[in-house]
């Protein structure tokens, strides 16, 4: 497996000094049409094969939001088209006839019938009233051939999981239990604005929704408004609910044959603090006019997602990204798995996909003829992969160097057609149809989203290697200014992947969280390191920067940045540091370990780590990682800790954080503030208000994010345009 592998990175190579040539006369990329790419979150082919449904975002700088939108691609007509426009709708799934799309929209008023239409208050744009009422999702159907959007279901509460049901007569749904209007009246009476913390907190239900009677409500309904009576009743119109759940339910699966519904649950509050909050269950649709009791199908140590029933009825395939499916609680890379969901006894078989692959399992989509087809991860490619079962051996399939994204195929067994999204360094993300999996190099685009980034003299990267200080080999990127390939002594931005379970590599992103980019075109050498907790480089890497989370990829990262000077490739006197998430942490680290970086730029890191377990949203990975509670082993919180050295930081640094983030603390960067401004080194913390850790709310924020940190390299790192 690995062989291939390395001729692909060569290939890219040759390939990317080739393309270097032809680049020269093109104007550079600024920062404004960097923040215009298009990103792909879902991309799924229709049950025949046909046609393609794909979710876009962009960002949206006079309403303040990330547009979401669905277009629809036909095969036979090639052609695109605009399926939504309101902005504000996700996660499209094809009726298993293919003759409806529903999905999730948070349109202003889930009733309106012609939400697709709308000003800028229908669109929760610079309305000052129009944040009173919070929109939430639900579910909508639109039809393929044409026609409005219209909502089917209604309420307070968001839809977060929904499927069809095999027949498409029905739709499954889960919401959290509704009140009735009494019941929140009576609760507001009581308790006014105070926020019970965990006494609020309540499980969901999931319903049934007959398309019938979906399609004859729609019809009957002659105003935008939903009588009072049923409004008043806090549930859907019509839904009749099948199962109840302590739990939050997160992603609703129906086998083909239509008689087993499976579910993933997780926390109520949608915090990680107890691992057997998330586990797998099921629920029989057959004669199910009660309510049924779900079946636990699964008891470990695991975060599942990903469900997809396989083609026999039987197998439940479903990924694991933290936690161990074989032993006690463990981060190995993540992995795919089926159980046997047909077993009634309380011993499911239990297999694991790919184990033979020494990468990541990325994304996966089942083929109709019982196999896999796998996105895996390993080194700085991401490459499709197949096996026709668990023991079976694995099938490299055929492609382009680069990075596969979101394979989808179609679920028709006469079909062969997938589609995913693909990009390599100077190939922009676009979505591409291929007539199977042993077609690849001759898939076709049908998007062209982002066809300026192709008309913009690019930054051109390439892989490097290096050996750490305990002999072990690492590889990042390496992202050279314009015009500038391969050439020596340049001053060098340090730029740190968040995870820490990812990896950069051989792939194509534009936004605020990965802006290499940019900061290449602003004059850096971009070095992005894959150091020990990486994923694409098997477990036993993954798994070596426990419990000294941030002491040893530390050292790989500074070793690489030692080779790196030693080999004449960067500048000594012109070095920065920066990164997002664990990348934040990473940097907080780095300035109190060496003095050589003259500026930083950080964002959403911790600095230390009993406060940040206790407000983090994934406490029991946390005390995983730091070998167990904050009690068990202080000795680790502590030494672990950037805020116990951080009298030794001499380097002027940037700050940014969302303001309700609680995957990692907003305290923390005001922590980070607080002694920086006591130690008198130059410093700024930007807060962006309503965000969480993504900054997913407004384009604008991202966009300010890096822009003040190209300023603060500028400034402080001596490269670049400080105007």
């Amino acid at each position: 497996m690995r062989r291939p592998i390395l001729l692909f990175s060569l290939v890219s190579v040759i390939s990317v000094s080739i393309f270097a040539n032809a680049q020269t006369a093109k104007p550079k990329l600024t920062i404004d049409e960097f923040f215009n790419s298009v990103s792909f979150t879902a991309v799924k082919v229709s049950p025949d094969g046909n046609s393609v449904v794909i979710a876009t975002e962009r960002a949206d700088w006079d309403q303040q939001i990330f547009r979401k939108e669905l277009w629809l691609y036909r095969a036979v007509a090639g052609s695109l088209t605009q399926l939504t426009q309101s902005g504000h709708d996700s996660s499209p799934q094809w009726s298993p006839d293919g003759q409806w799309i529903a999905f999730l929209s948070e349109r202003k008023g889930g009733d309106a019938r012609d939400a697709d239409a709308g000003d800028a208050k229908e669109r929760g744009g610079n309305d000052k009233d129009s944040n009173k009422e919070k929109d939430v999702a639900q579910l909508f159907l639109i039809s393929p051939s044409g026609g409005e959007a219209f909502a089917i279901t209604y309420g307070e509460d968001e839809v977060h999981a929904f499927a069809w049901s095999r027949d498409s007569k029905a739709i499954y749904f889960a919401t959290r239990q509704p009140w009735t209007k009494q019941q929140n009246d009576d609760h507001k009476k009581e308790w006014k604005d105070v926020i019970r913390y965990r006494g609020d907190e309540r499980g969901d239900v999931i319903f049934r929704l007959t398309l019938d009677d979906a399609l004859a409500r729609h019809a009957a309904l002659d105003s935008k408004e939903i009588p009072n009576a049923e409004k008043d009743s806090g549930a859907s119109p019509g839904a009749v609910a099948i199962a109840r759940m302590p739990l939050r339910v997160d992603q609703v699966s129906i086998s083909h044959d239509g008689q087993r519904l499976a579910f993933v649950t997780s926390s109520v509050s949608e915090r990680q603090e107890k691992v057997e909050d998330i586990e797998l269950y099921l629920v029989n649709l057959i004669n199910n006019a009660a309510e049924a009791t779900p079946v636990r199908l699964t008891h470990n140590e695991a975060v599942e997602l990903n469900l997809d029933w396989a083609p026999d009825n039987r197998h439940l395939f479903f990924q694991v990204n933290l936690g161990s499916v074989e032993r006690k609680y463990e981060d190995p890379q993540p992995r795919l798995y089926w159980i046997d969901a047909g077993d009634v006894s309380d011993k499911r078989e239990v297999q694991r996909w790919f184990a033979g692959y020494p990468g990541e399992v990325v994304r996966y989509t089942p083929l109709p003829d019982g196999s896999v087809l796998c996105a895996c991860r390993t080194g700085t490619e991401v490459q499709l992969v197949s096996q026709a079962s668990p023991k079976a051996a694995i099938v490299r399939r055929e492609g382009w160097a680069g990075t596969y994204e979101v394979p989808a195929a179609a679920s028709q067994s006469q079909s062969t057609r997938i589609a995913f999204a693909y990009s390599a360094t100077v190939r922009p993300t676009e979505v591409y149809i291929a007539d199977g999996p042993d077609k690849l190099t001759q898939a076709r685009p049908i998007t062209s989203f982002n066809k300026l980034f192709t008309e913009r003299d690019l930054p051109l990267a390439k892989p490097y290697r290096w050996t750490s200080d305990d002999g072990t080999l690492v590889e990042g990127m390496l992202m050279y200014p314009p015009g500038k390939f391969e050439a020596k002594n340049l001053p060098m931005l340090v730029l740190i992947h968040g995870g820490p379970q990812d990896a950069d590599g051989n792939h194509f992103e534009a936004d605020w969280y990965q802006w290499d980019r940019l900061a290449a075109t602003a004059g850096w050498l971009v070095f992005e390191p894959n150091y020990r907790g990486s994923t694409g480089y098997g477990d036993k890497f993954t798994l070596q920067y426990v419990p000294e989370i941030v002491s040893r990829p530390g050292k790989d990262i500074l070793t690489g940045v030692d080779v790196l000077v030693k080999d004449g490739i960067a500048d000594a006197n012109q070095l920065a540091v920066g990164g997002y998430s664990y990348g934040g942490y990473m940097t907080n680290w780095l300035i109190t370990q060496t003095t050589r970086f003259k500026a930083a730029v950080t964002g959403a890191g911790a600095v230390e780590h009993v406060a940040n377990w206790g407000n983090d949203d994934g406490a029991f990975d946390d005390a995983y990682v730091l070998g167990g509670l904050p009690w068990e082993t202080p000795d680790s919180y502590r030494s672990e800790a950037a805020i116990f050295q951080i009298n030794k930081v001499r380097t002027p640094t940037h700050m940014v954080a969302g303001a309700d983030d609680i995957r990692v603390a907003v305290l923390e960067d005001y922590l980070l503030d607080r002694a920086l401004h006591e130690l008198n080194v130059p410093s700024d913390l930007l807060i962006f208000p309503g965000e969480g850790h993504e900054l997913a709310k407004n384009p604008w924020h991202g966009k300010i994010k890096v822009r003040e940190e190209l300023k603060w390299l500028a400034k402080y790192g001596g490269v670049g345009d400080t105007n």
